[in-house]
Parts: C-alpha cells; sequence; structure tokens
C-alpha cells in the first residue's frame, strides 16, 4: 500500500553546491623546499572528491550501506525504524580520491513533530550537494508513479543508482521483475536529461543505474564503490585526509546511547527521547563521560530508569561496552535522566541539541 504522500509544496530546493564546504586548502611550499615538497603542496588535477548521498524510506538500510562502504561504524544500526535523526558525513579517503558518503534519515511522510520536519529537512538536502546519488529501495517497496521523491529524481541531473537492498532475501525472479520495472521507469524519466556541469559526464546523457546488493552482508558494496569512486569528479579534498567524519566524538557518544535505548525499550520511549554529553574527559587509560537523557514525559522518565535502576543499568552497560570497542579503552560512562516536556516541539530544544532548521 502506498505511503501518504507528502506536501508537494515543501519539496527539495534544485540541486546545487551550495551546502559544500570549500576544498581543502593546500599551503604553499615554504622557501627553499624540495622539488617533492612543492609538488606535494600542489593541488592534484587527478584527484577526485564528491559528495555521495543517499535517500530512502526509514528502516531501508541506509545506515548499514553507509558504514559497509566507509568500512566504519559511521552510524548507528537498529532493526528499528528512524534511528538515524542527523545527516551525517563520512570521508573514505585514497590517495587520488575522497568519497564524501552523507547518510540520512528515512523520509517522513506525515511528520508528527517538528522533530520530524527537522529531519525531513535532512533529507532535502541531499539533493542539494550531491555528486552521485544512491536510492535505496527494495522489492517489498511500494511508490505511487507521482510522489514528489520520485518526481525529484526524474530530473535530478547527477549519476542516480537504484539500490534493490536485501536482495538475498528474496527470489531471484522478484528481485529482477524489481530492477526491470526502475530501469523502465527512469528510461522513460532521465531518457533526455543532460548530466549537469561540474560532474563526470557533463553534457553528456546522465547515467542511471539500477543493482542489487545487500548492505548488511555486503553482497555488491565492493562493486558499488568501485563505481562511485570512478565517478567523482575531478576536485581538491574538501576534508583534510586523515578526517573520516564531520561529527566530533560526543556525537558518537549520543548515538551510541540512543541506539542501546532503541534496542533496550519498546514502544514510544525510544522516540520520545534525547541524549546529550554533558561532559567527555579522556586519560590515558580511560574515558569519563557524563550522558543526561530528556524524557518527553514524567511516566517515560519512570520506565527509562526502571525498579531500582535496573532498566538504566543495564542498557548502560551495553551501551559502555559498545563505547570501549569504539574507543579502544576504557569507558566511565553516567547517564541520569531528565524530564523536558514538549521538546519534540520546541524550535529552541531541537536547535540546542543540534537540529538545525
Amino acid at each position: 500500500m502506498a505511503q501518504q504522500q507528502p506536501d508537494p509544496s515543501n519539496q527539495p530546493p534544485e540541486a546545487s553546491d551550495a551546502s559544500k564546504p570549500d576544498a581543502e586548502e593546500v599551503p604553499p611550499a615554504a622557501a627553499g623546499a624540495s622539488p617533492e615538497a612543492e609538488r606535494d603542496a600542489k593541488p592534484d588535477a587527478t584527484h577526485r572528491a564528491g559528495f555521495v548521498n543517499v535517500i530512502g524510506r526509514p528502516n531501508a538500510g541506509k545506515s548499514t550501506l553507509g558504514n559497509a562502504i566507509m568500512g566504519e561504524q559511521l552510524s548507528a544500526i537498529t532493526p528499528k525504524a528512524q534511528t538515524t535523526r542527523h545527516r551525517i558525513l563520512g570521508m573514505l579517503n585514497g590517495p587520488d580520491y575522497q568519497l564524501v558518503f552523507s547518510d540520512t534519515p528515512g523520509l517522513i511522510y506525515d511528520p508528527a513533530y517538528a522533530l520530524h520536519e527537522r529531519m525531513n529537512d535532512a533529507v532535502k538536502s541531499a539533493f542539494q550537494d550531491a555528486d552521485v546519488l544512491l536510492f535505496l529501495t527494495g522489492p517489498e517497496d511500494r511508490w505511487d508513479d507521482e510522489d514528489p521523491i520520485l518526481k525529484r529524481l526524474d530530473r535530478l541531473p547527477v549519476p542516480l543508482f537504484v539500490l534493490i537492498n536485501k536482495a538475498d532475501r528474496y527470489a531471484q525472479e522478484e528481485v529482477v521483475a524489481c530492477m526491470q520495472r526502475w530501469e523502465a521507469r527512469f528510461a522513460r524519466t532521465r531518457k533526455d536529461l543532460p548530466a549537469g556541469e561540474g560532474t563526470v559526464d557533463a553534457g553528456q546523457p546522465v547515467l542511471t543505474e539500477v543493482m542489487p546488493i545487500s548492505a548488511l552482508h555486503g553482497h555488491g558494496v565492493a562493486a558499488l564503490r568501485e563505481r562511485l569512486i570512478a565517478l567523482l569528479p575531478q576536485h581538491p579534498p574538501y576534508y583534510p585526509k586523515d578526517q573520516w567524519t564531520d561529527r566530533p566524538e560526543r556525537f558518537f557518544v549520543t548515538e551510541t546511547v540512543r541506539a542501546k535505548i532503541l534496542e533496550h525499550y519498546q514502544q514510544e520511549i525510544p522516540y520520545s527521547v534525547e541524549v546529550v554529553v554533558e561532559s567527555f574527559k579522556e586519560e590515558p587509560t580511560i574515558i569519563r563521560i557524563q550522558t543526561l537523557i530528556f524524557a518527553n514525559r514524567s511516566s517515560q522518565k519512570s520506565i527509562l530508569i526502571g525498579k531500582g535502576g535496573s532498566a538504566l543499568t543495564r542498557m548502560g552497560k551495553a551501551a559502555r561496552q559498545e563505547l570501549e570497542a569504539f574507543f579502544g579503552k576504557k569507558v566511565f560512562l553516567g547517564i541520569h535522566v531528565k524530564v523536558r516536556e514538549g521538546w519534540r516541539e520546541s524550535d529552541r530544544d531541537l536547535k540546542s541539541f543540534g537540529y538545525e532548521g
């Protein structure tokens, strides 16, 4: 059954590079430097860099795909929808390329809170700076042919990959039939669309490719990664080559705790809380972290804590163990719970939690 469609008037803006950072500045060679140093100080004309952005419905596997492409735990993963709330960038760096992968929240067609609207804004931004766009779907998904997202893809002048995820769960005939439907649709709607300025095929017919993958098991991911690198435009790196994400360590603490809340609590609890890091102190042998969980109602606070603090202790232990694996050292994780009623609808609270409007 097709989902309720979003308001067509509230659609992503036309593609542009406005949200991309400037290229990483290469400092001039010092006076008297060796020829090798002078060579290394100049931007490489053959270097490729660009943004590869992924969109799809909640729980489509976008974060799983990003982690597989990056080879790093870029985003939290749980079986529940709406695990990702922010747009997260990860940098895959090689000697002659930088692939900036953008993970986004799943598109919410009927936003109930201002929080959902902010999450949808993050999805829309993926259209603005993409050099390559990945559209993640599956054989079980049903899309209305007039869906505004599909209409936006019809006229997006950058290479588009339609990725049939979880293909290993379905019979080959179902996967092939799904691929043929998408190939037929975009062959019709994108056939006369020229690639935009700055893309590798500028002025030529824009690329549209349909591929079956399994992000969870890695099937097709290596081949996809190579295709994406080859499609990056010639450009200096956007970020330092030793940087792998645009997010600070504190962000991954909040994402880890929130992912464990999703795993350990049911019903509305995981979707009614926000996690904030109060302090992060790294010592030689231990990282000491204090966090706050903001619940939407007092009753949710009681559920989060549990009888005698048992529920909070169990969830906190799981989060601490994952953080120790992430940081590679011992972690002390303090967790307290407070109530902030209506935070999902408060522009002020959302901004303080990092949801930009």
